[in-house]
């Protein structure tokens, strides 16, 4: 490129060259020159129109830059470069999200997350680094979700925040948060059950019933405990007639599982109707492939037995479950808690009650035997006096 001609402004220090602007009309381009440092310096001061610059303030911008008031071209790039150095190294929320999501296993409790955090914790926190959140910024968070959504959605969200952040601790990343997060208080002992009279209604309501899979899914989660995915996941190769066992995939907890093949649940399967589309799933969805939802199904089989409003069809039967074994009094705890596939002892504790309840009412086995041998006694005597 042909050097361009200089041309002076009467300004010291102060030149400008002919260019063109973005329609292709003459433009000047005021240039400054001065010392700084022991070095010589000319950098772009801006054009006429553009920039609205003139030949008074480009002396002006040379003055300021001679006194340091203002940096170099060159400065202001070194310095934008260093913040954006300084940026690349932050460990922001979003990063440790980033990185924290990448060490997660796929699915559907990742695909959650990840609602979660792009809806509730992303524009608030995620361009922070964690020393910069203060507790009250958790608080606000805490209240602001705290309006409008469930206390359990909170405390996931909440969760979620704490993980991250905590991951990227465990790997070195980022210091700890130095206060505790409080999280809503969640109470998650409740208890579905139905009585005698309703069990009986769904069970007649499910035999009468036409769509013989969704039928056949609510009885397997009643006979077995099985949680709504993990029905959906079941495959024929799941099931293990010889051994009698049922394989669990991808349970919740993450680890592998298997529970018993009960007489009910084998019968069950056996007659199970297979639909014309070959399949591996046992209860399939469209095409052959894993079912998604059953919840207009199992809502109008609940409707036609006449079930409570706030009784879930396939999380309730499983609830159902665990209330009719622990009430039975001849399963304990520990059993249950395997049945149930629970990772946590605590998760089964709901129903322990239940088994309190039945232990009691053996219990008073004794007292009716001991009462009728102390009548029988009583009468015995009585009968020797008259004599």
């Amino acid at each position: 490129m042909p050097k361009q001609e200089r041309h002076k402004t009467g300004e010291k220090g102060v030149y400008y060259i002919m260019g063109t602007d973005t329609r292709g009309k003459p433009e000047r381009i005021y240039y400054i020159m001065y010392r700084k440092d022991g070095k010589q310096i000319q950098e772009k001061a801006g054009r006429a129109g553009k920039d609205n610059m003139t030949a008074a303030k480009a002396r002006n911008l040379r003055v300021e830059r001679l006194n340091g008031k203002a940096p170099s071209n060159r400065e202001k790039r070194e310095q934008a470069e260093a913040a954006k150095k300084a940026e690349a190294g932050k460990w922001t929320v979003d990063k440790l999200w980033e990185v924290y999501k990448e060490n997660r296993k796929p699915g559907k409790s990742l695909k959650t997350d990840q609602g979660r955090y792009d809806n509730y914790i992303k524009d608030v926190f995620g361009k922070k680094e964690p020393c910069e959140i203060a507790p009250l910024d958790v608080d606000r968070l805490r209240l602001k979700l705290s309006k409008r959504l469930l206390p359990q959605t909170v405390k996931h969200v909440l969760n979620l925040f704490t993980w991250t952040v905590n991951y990227g601790v465990k790997k070195g990343l980022c210091p700890p948060l130095p206060f505790h997060i409080q999280k809503p208080t969640v109470d998650n002992a409740k208890t579905e059950d139905l009585t005698p009279d309703q069990l009986k209604a769904l069970l007649d309501t499910l035999e009468k019933s036409e769509n013989k899979q969704v039928a056949n899914l609510m009885k397997l989660a009643l006979y077995t405990g099985m949680r709504r995915g993990e029905l959906f996941r079941l495959q024929w190769n799941d099931i293990d007639y010889e051994r009698g066992f049922i394989r669990i995939r991808e349970p919740k907890g993450g680890k592998s599982a298997t529970i018993p093949l009960n007489t009910a649940a084998r019968e069950l399967l056996q007659s199970h109707p297979k639909p014309k589309r070959k399949s591996p799933f046992v209860f399939p969805g469209k095409d052959g492939r894993q079912r998604r939802s059953v919840q207009n199904a199992t809502n109008e089989i609940k409707k036609a037995a006449g079930l409570p409003a706030g009784f879930r069809p396939l999380h309730g039967l499983r609830h159902v479950y665990a209330s009719m074994l622990a009430s039975s009094g001849r399963v304990d705890m520990y059993v249950l808690q395997k049945l149930l596939t629970h990772k946590s002892p605590a998760m089964t504790q709901r129903y322990a009650h239940l088994r309190d309840d039945a232990l009691k009412s053996a219990s008073g086995v004794v007292a009716d035997f001991y009462n009728g041998m102390a009548a029988k006694a009583e009468e015995e005597k009585q009968k020797a006096e008259n004599e």
